[in-house]
């Protein structure tokens, strides 16, 4: 990913609070043939057995997905296939009627997060087990940061019955990229006034744009 120098995080724990609050990402790879390349939704998490890692430390992390095994995707994934897992953030359109002078172009504020590495499928035989931990660890993640304290006990049984549908991966992460583009390359007046006009939308877009812009300016 092409990230112009002013739109750089402060530090890489921005990259892993975005990557936490915005597990639902795009896993892509090539293909071989008129099919690829692939592009599939899917819910990624941190490996839940590396809960010390500290906040920044993506390289070298483990992420866990998973997704449905009659998806063609999951066919052309081979041992160890590079991939990249797109995790996109908060974003907003930015009106030049902000910027209070002419003349001027509208853009786009937005987050993203890329994330490279190699993917390897849970094998087959161990596919039961280690994919049902992949079920369990992601609703356990997302219940406790989304949900509603959903205990899952009565359905681990349910989960047995569809695992078999199921085909969990895992991607060691060797390079990543975060574009956190928040008006930098504007004078600090424009970016008060953008900040402070998202912070009254009732979009939740613009008021987490105007909440991490918020977090910027603290951190310069």
């Amino acid at each position: 990913m092409f990230v112009p120098h002013h739109y750089h995080e402060p530090n890489e724990s921005w990259m892993t609070d975005l990557i936490r609050e915005n597990p639902l990402a795009e896993l892509v790879s090539n293909g071989n043939g008129p099919a690829g390349p692939f592009a599939t939704h899917v819910p990624v998490i941190p490996d839940p057995h590396d809960p010390d890692r500290p906040p920044g430390e993506i390289v070298g992390a483990t992420l866990w997905g998973h997704m449905n095994r009659s998806n063609p995707h999951w066919a052309a994934l081979e041992s160890e296939t590079p991939v990249v897992i797109v995790f996109t953030g908060p974003h907003a359109y930015v009106s030049p009627t902000l910027y209070q002078r002419t003349p001027a172009a509208p853009t786009w504020n937005f987050t993203a997060v890329h994330a490279r590495g190699l993917l390897r499928r849970v094998d087959a035989e161990a596919a039961g087990d280690e994919t049902l931990e992949t079920v369990m660890a992601t609703v356990r993640a997302f219940e406790a940061r989304f949900g509603a304290g959903w205990a899952m006990s009565e359905s681990v049984e349910y989960f047995r019955r569809i695992v078999p549908a199921v085909g969990a991966f895992r991607v060691t992460v060797s390079h990543v990229d975060g574009m956190f583009k928040l008006s930098q390359e504007q004078d600090a007046d424009v970016r008060a006034r953008v900040r402070e006009s998202f912070a009254e939308r009732e979009s939740s877009n613009h008021k987490a744009i105007a909440a991490m812009m918020g977090r910027l300016a603290d951190a310069e």
